[in-house]
């Protein structure tokens, strides 16, 4: 469903929003897309348990445990952070996964980023047997083929498709799918310039660019600007977005039509890719910090 926002913006510029965090109460956005097609995998192989890894708060891990309860697998989640593991009562992500049957599995941040490692994975399997392994983010070939999807027919009038990008899954998709004249803008929410090339991986067209400037400090970071910016979003146009990865991409897109980035008459669709469990846990961090808070009730 695309919602028009009731911003009016200048120079006759249109803004809608993909609302892909309304697919499903807790696989929402582009972790339901990424899944799609890895469950079918999984299912085809046989395979009775899915393996993943994630953060604190990462919606890919409440994403798997849900959905892994949903069609009947075992999962195992690899949590950065051994110190975690006294606080799970404490981290509404992690205990909701943990009730969805989720085995929590915590390990040092060191070990954490071996996780892609051939002798690794090896080790995971001695300890835990057989398993379907989901990359961090949940970004492989499959993922792709499931964020092709989130563009149809309905869209062919926008010139901009805009999107949140943290493993390069999602953007990927979108750049596959998008037609000639439409350009697809990614906002990265961590630092670095390494996502060209992880997306150089498995999209193969030139029609993107990566707008690096709305990170906010990195991956997690937020300040009390981009809170009053979600807060007033939410009062304005009653959609909730997520401060790691949607509300950074929603601040950037409405920063440039104010430095008059986009042409007169350009037709903008954002997406929006879940990514609201995360609020609760952020909150938590804001209040630790006497900053704002996030005011969305989901």
């Amino acid at each position: 469903m695309n919602q028009k926002l009731k911003t009016l913006f200048p120079n006759s510029i249109s803004v809608q929003i993909k609302r892909e965090d309304l697919i499903h109460p807790f696989v929402s956005g582009n972790k339901f897309r990424k899944l799609k097609y890895n469950l079918l995998q999984a299912k085809a192989e046989n395979q009775k348990t899915l393996l993943t890894f994630g953060g604190a708060f990462s919606n890919h891990i409440a994403a798997v445990a849900f959905a892994g309860k949903e069609r009947g697998f075992k999962t195992i989640g690899i949590i950065r952070g051994e110190e975690l593991a006294q606080k799970v009562n404490e981290n509404p992500t992690l205990l909701f996964a943990q009730k969805c049957g989720m085995q929590l599995e915590f390990i040092s941040r060191e070990e954490y980023r071996l996780k892609s490692e051939l002798s690794f994975i090896e080790n995971l399997k001695h300890k835990f047997g057989n398993f379907y392994l989901i990359p961090e983010g949940g970004t492989n070939a499959l993922a792709i083929k499931g964020c092709e999807e989130i563009i149809t027919h309905e869209d062919a009038d926008f010139d901009y498709i805009c999107c949140s990008i943290g493993t390069g899954g999602t953007i990927s998709g979108l750049i596959n799918s998008a037609l000639p004249h439409q350009k697809v803008l990614g906002f990265p929410a961590l630092k670095g310039d390494f996502l060209k090339e992880e997306i150089r991986n498995f999209a193969q067209n030139e029609n993107w660019e990566l707008i690096s400037d709305y990170h906010f400090g990195g991956y997690g970071k937020i300040n009390a600007e981009l809170v009053l910016f979600i807060n007033h979003f939410y009062a304005e146009n009653q959609i909730p977005l997520d401060p790691i990865y949607t509300g950074k991409m929603v601040f950037g897109v409405i920063d440039l039509i104010q430095k008059n980035y986009f042409p007169a008459e350009s037709k903008i669709l954002m997406i929006h890719t879940g990514g609201i469990q995360g609020i609760q846990g952020m909150n938590i961090k804001l209040k630790n910090k006497q900053l704002p808070t996030i005011d969305i009730y989901v």
